[in-house]
């Protein structure tokens, strides 16, 4: 079942069931992929139609933050809960661990995918971290045979949105991959570059305000928050 957000329509999904359908994705077989909208997602689809159709046509859109969960209850609409993109990605990666599945990461600085790839090979063993690549390429078709080549089963597409989801949806099928995730920020996480919250406030649905208090500068980016919540109240009152 899906929930309609403010035009973008989300699993309603614990993050425990999302993997399972992760997982079966990657056993099915085919082309499939992930995303993992929040606040921000949602106003640039309202802008972005073409966007708002990757999001729509993905075969598991999970959400990513307290805002769209928050949204919803203002709807009437509420969600089962959040189901950030990091936890359901190492969610994958523990039973990629387990049964020896192949990853491919795509995306962030040069260096930074070789940096995640060894530390989440020592984190999760059996994990095989097939190929890397930045995500400072020009040229679509080299990363596309790249991937191919290695035969990954997933990858992680770390883009930033909204080229991450115009990606997978536009060249995704051409890499022989079962599942593509579309991560943001997250290879820098795995590099250990940038760090999470405490699992107290992550508990909380507050990593944003964490975010907030360690970099000032992202107040913009934080704001699109009580602007979502602005819409779904206006089209609660609206009926919409």
């Amino acid at each position: 079942m899906r929930i309609d957000v403010l035009g973008v329509c989300f699993d309603d999904v614990t993050l425990e069931e999302a993997a399972q359908r992760g997982e079966a994705m990657v056993r099915d077989g085919g082309f499939h992929y992930a995303v993992t909208p929040n606040p921000e997602f949602i106003l640039e689809a309202r802008r972005n139609e073409p966007f708002r159709q990757a999001l729509l046509e993905a075969d598991l859109v999970l959400p990513d933050g307290v805002g769209v969960t928050y949204a919803a209850k203002i709807l009437g609409r509420p969600l089962k809960g959040r189901a950030p993109g990091i936890d359901f990605a190492q969610q994958m990666l523990d039973w990629m661990g387990r049964e020896g599945k192949r990853l491919y990461l795509l995306g962030a600085k040069p260096g930074v995918a070789e940096l995640a790839a060894a530390n989440l090979k020592s984190r999760y063993p059996g994990l095989i971290v097939c190929g890397t690549h930045d995500g400072y390429f020009q040229e679509d078709g080299p990363v596309v045979e790249d991937i191919r080549a290695h035969a990954a089963d997933v990858a992680f597409v770390c883009l930033g949105a909204p080229k991450q989801e115009l990606w997978m949806a536009r060249r995704g099928p051409e890499c022989g991959v079962k599942l593509m995730i579309g991560l943001g920020g997250a290879l820098d996480v795995f590099a250990g570059l940038v760090e999470r919250a405490p699992e107290g406030f992550q508990k909380l649905g507050l990593e944003w305000f964490y975010r907030l208090v360690r970099e000032p500068s992202r107040i913009g980016r934080m704001s699109k928050l009580p602007l979502v919540l602005w819409h779904a109240a206006g089209a609660r009152i609206k009926g919409m």
